[in-house]
């Protein structure tokens, strides 16, 4: 059995999404970053840095029980087990990881710090928003110029396609306008229809809540500093 320690985010969403298009049977284990799950001992023993998603796989390697952490890392480990949605060329395999890494170095970090400043902060900073929103559409631009006479990231429709997709769902509150890059939309649009893709959003779909309804708990959770702790050794 597979258990996938999750809350709808988008790098939740990442993993809900590639385990309903490769029809696995998993089990959600929520973990309420609103509440502060994240943080719970017992979490933080197979998720060292505070995040979610994580999965416990009971059928690992040599059948014996794994732990992942770290979205980009879950998707590589049942795309190459499956061995679905991962190029078996080691160019076109090379490809579809550095595009992975890209998500996981650019697309979610900025456009999260981006979210950040634009939604969730309390006080309004000038400069952030200009930076970070400046930075979104650079990025939107690079995926864009990529989609450009393409149907996928790459080649294929990969983990690439399912890892940027969540995180361009909230291109609004980014300050985007996918009429702004039509390449992205022609795609976004695609995805959006993909059955396995809506029902991984789905998952838990009734738990997640806007930023203007975080009580002032949930907002301290989310971000006061228990976030910052630094663990015992």
């Amino acid at each position: 059995m597979i258990d996938l320690y999750y809350w709808p985010t988008p790098n939740g969403w990442k993993i809900t999404i590639l385990f309903e298009e490769l029809g696995l049977n998993y089990r959600i284990v929520p973990v309420d970053i609103l509440r502060g799950d994240q943080f719970d001992e017992e979490f933080l023993k197979i998720g060292p840095n505070n995040k979610m998603p994580v999965v416990v796989d009971s059928k690992g390697p040599n059948n014996k029980p794994i732990t992942i952490f770290e979205s980009g890392a879950i998707l590589l480990h049942y795309a190459e087990l499956s061995r679905k949605f991962i190029p078996l060329d080691i160019g076109a395999r090379s490809e579809v990881i550095e595009w992975l890494f890209f998500q996981m170095a650019h697309v979610g970090p900025m456009l999260g710090q981006n979210h950040h400043f634009r939604v969730y902060a309390t006080e309004k900073i000038p400069y952030a928003i200009d930076r970070y929103t400046k930075e979104a559409a650079r990025i939107y631009g690079v995926i864009n110029k990529r989609l450009k006479g393409r149907d996928f990231i790459c080649d294929n429709y990969s983990i690439v396609d399912m890892a940027i997709y969540p995180w361009l769902r909230g291109h609004e509150k980014q300050g985007q306008s996918l009429d702004d890059f039509p390449d992205i939309k022609r795609w976004y649009s695609n995805m959006s229809d993909r059955p396995a893709v809506q029902k991984g959003l789905a998952v838990l779909k009734d738990k997640r809540k806007d930023a203007s309804d975080f009580t002032d708990e949930q907002r301290s959770v989310m971000f006061g500093d228990k976030q910052f702790e630094i663990q015992d050794s």
